[in-house]
């Protein structure tokens, strides 16, 4: 795997300097400064891509920007309402910017609103440190009780609707909006939440789409942007649904394999691929990350690498992002089929045998506690997630595969 660490441009706490002390070979970045459905022009571009090239000092960094997370799709096009047809001739226009650059991997998703959702953004854990968490309990309780979405008391179990209203009762008017600001944090890339009303607006847009329509909005944009890909030498990869169950009462079809194979069946090329995320997938017990990775390996073009611990095994259900050797998934097993997958593209002469991978969030640990860095993002948590899963990758590799 080809060691690779996500960079939000020069206000993140993380520099240039410290990726390269951390160890990773790659920056994966994205122009969070561009309005979504705008062309990323060649100029803007090229910053970033000078950025990431120079350390403080002024020096070369010896590293680049090598996978793009992400090239947003737009709500319009995901709606197919307003300008969304231009917005797919600027998607496809953006592509050919990137590659005329040299970047060949774009990492994106199809996520109705919101790009991630949790409750709490500095949960603490037994050892002292915090990590992003899911409450399911207090997501109802943001939906039923803040956001007073119509209908929503019926897409929850009967107990956490009444836990749900438990909590609300003994809930501050500071907490509801503590609570209100973590879940709409909206994009990565963004520290600006989404108000109620930005919320409800939305969702309202959504009504009378269905998981099926949605299905069809992503094929006829893939029908348009996959060639053009495939043409300039682009690699397209999916990021899953975080968490992988529906939320809001927007429709979800990223959130299991059997939504992955719809999708890369219905515009089969090599540049319609995945982005395993084996956080997202592992939110949801009936997800095997391995199997996944065995399944749809020739098509996984981007790898996101982090853990969660689950409550329980409810399909919808609470989770704490956990250490990235520490939760439910597998992590062994699961970089066992990386490599594995890794080493079939090196026979067959694929040049594209190394996947990137990133070590994906992190809990916030020692001086990180203080940084208040940019939510799943931790300087030190990430470096300590980076290094665990170097030493499984390196002794797997060794044992299994004689590399060196």
């Amino acid at each position: 795997m080809r060691q690779t660490w996500r960079w939000f441009g020069p206000a993140d706490l993380a520099s240039i300097d410290d990726i390269v002390q951390a160890g990773a070979e790659g920056v994966v970045s994205a122009l969070h400064h561009v309005p979504n459905g705008v062309v990323w022009t060649a100029e803007e571009i090229g910053k970033r891509q000078q950025q990431v090239r120079t350390r403080k000092d002024g020096s070369p960094s010896g590293i680049a920007w090598e996978v793009i997370e992400s090239l947003p799709v737009s709500e319009s096009i995901k709606k197919q309402k307003g300008d969304w047809r231009q917005h797919v001739e600027n998607y496809k226009q953006s592509l050919r910017h990137v590659a005329a650059a040299g970047l060949r991997v774009v990492c994106y998703n199809f996520m109705p609103v919101l790009d991630w959702t949790r409750t709490d953004l500095r949960y603490t854990v037994a050892h002292g440190g915090t990590c992003m968490r899911f409450d399911i309990n207090d997501f109802a309780v943001f939906e039923i009780h803040i956001l007073k979405r119509v209908g929503a008391s019926e897409d929850f179990a009967p107990e956490v609707v009444e836990e749900a209203a438990r909590r609300f009762t003994t809930m501050s008017e500071a907490a509801q909006q503590q609570l209100a600001r973590n879940v709409t944090m909206g994009l990565p890339g963004s520290t600006e939440s989404m108000t109620l009303d930005d919320v409800r607006a939305h969702l309202a847009e959504y009504e009378g789409i269905s998981p099926d329509q949605l299905r069809g909005h992503f094929v006829d944009f893939l029908s348009e942007v996959v060639p053009v890909a495939e043409e300039v030498g682009v690699r397209l990869c999916c990021h899953p649904d975080d968490p992988p169950f529906p939320l809001l009462g927007l429709p979800r079809i990223m959130s299991t394999a059997a939504d992955y194979r719809h999708i890369l069946d219905a515009v089969d090329s090599p540049a319609n691929g995945m982005t395993l995320c084996s956080g997202s997938f592992g939110a949801r017990p009936d997800n095997d990350l391995p199997a996944i990775m065995d399944e749809f390996g020739p098509k996984v073009h981007f790898l996101h690498l982090r853990n969660v611990k689950r409550d329980t095994n409810a399909i919808s259900g609470s989770f704490y992002e956990a250490e990235h050797l520490g939760g439910d998934t597998d992590m062994v097993a699961l970089i066992a089929a990386i490599l594995r997958e890794e080493a079939r593209r090196k026979r067959t002469g694929r040049e594209d045998a190394q996947i990137p991978m990133r070590p994906d969030h992190g809990q916030d640990i020692l001086d990180d506690l203080a940084r208040r860095a940019q939510p799943g993002y931790p300087t030190i948590g990430r470096l300590k997630g980076l290094a665990e899963l170097r030493g499984v990758m390196t002794a797997l590799s060794h044992r299994e595969f004689g590399l060196h």
